[in-house]
């Protein structure tokens, strides 16, 4: 699948892709084409929160549904750029993610993101929505769970506090977030719960957001919870 940000009539690449009526329309030539925008939905929050734990029992639970995807596997040298909100690497995941939307089913990024640091992209424009849930917890429960760590994840002490302060800020700011985070507190809850947190906030973002063509299973918006 071809980057959505490249035109396939003259190859232009655009910097800032512009979207006029569900299409994709190239600056340099005006040629256009009609894509998938789908939703993506961003399961994100401090790490130990549960979030690697959560994504493949939701992959199971719904692999005929959406491509749930770690976004750690590409966090590689070269995108490990030093400025706040490491936009190269957020761009590329909404790029990746915007092809894989063109096979027809949404992808749920596993990482830790806040709005802020997805929405004013320019690849923003390839989805009809972003939707957050963050799992959180306790800051204890969160230190004790880092400090548990294999060494080779270099969770030293300063980088725990960094964490813990992410933690912190999420939940007392995610109602202030364009748009809101919602919060799912893993701290005492069991594994099957916070899967089920998550795979109704898919389920009820799917259905809002969806027409009956881009349901996988071709049940109706509001009709696919057997």
């Amino acid at each position: 699948m071809l980057d959505l940000r490249i035109c396939p009539a003259c190859g232009d690449r655009a910097e800032h892709p512009s979207v006029e009526h569900g299409a994709l329309v190239c600056a340099r030539c005006a040629h256009r084409r009609t894509f998938r925008r789908l939703p993506l939905f961003a399961l994100t929050g401090p790490s130990a929160a549960g979030k690697s734990t959560v994504g493949p029992e939701l992959a199971a639970r719904l692999a005929d549904r959406v491509v749930v995807l770690e976004q750690d596997v590409l966090w590689t040298g070269g995108l490990r750029d030093d400025v706040d909100g490491h936009p190269a690497f957020r761009a590329t995941w909404l790029r990746m993610a915007a092809m894989i939307h063109q096979s027809g089913r949404p992808v749920v990024l596993c990482g830790t993101v806040v709005p802020p640091e997805l929405e004013p992209l320019p690849e923003r424009v390839f989805f009809a929505d972003i939707r957050y849930l963050a799992l959180t917890a306790e800051s204890d429960v969160l230190a004790r769970r880092l400090r548990a760590r294999p060494a080779w994840r270099g969770w030293d002490e300063p980088r725990i506090a960094e964490m813990l302060e992410f933690n912190d800020r999420l939940r007392a700011e995610a109602h202030t977030h364009a748009p809101p985070v919602d919060l799912f507190d893993t701290t005492a809850a069991p594994l099957t719960e916070a899967v089920d947190r998550a795979e109704d906030w898919v389920r009820r973002g799917l259905d809002d957001l969806l027409p009956e063509a881009d349901h996988p299973d071709g049940c109706e918006p509001g009709a696919c919870h057997s």
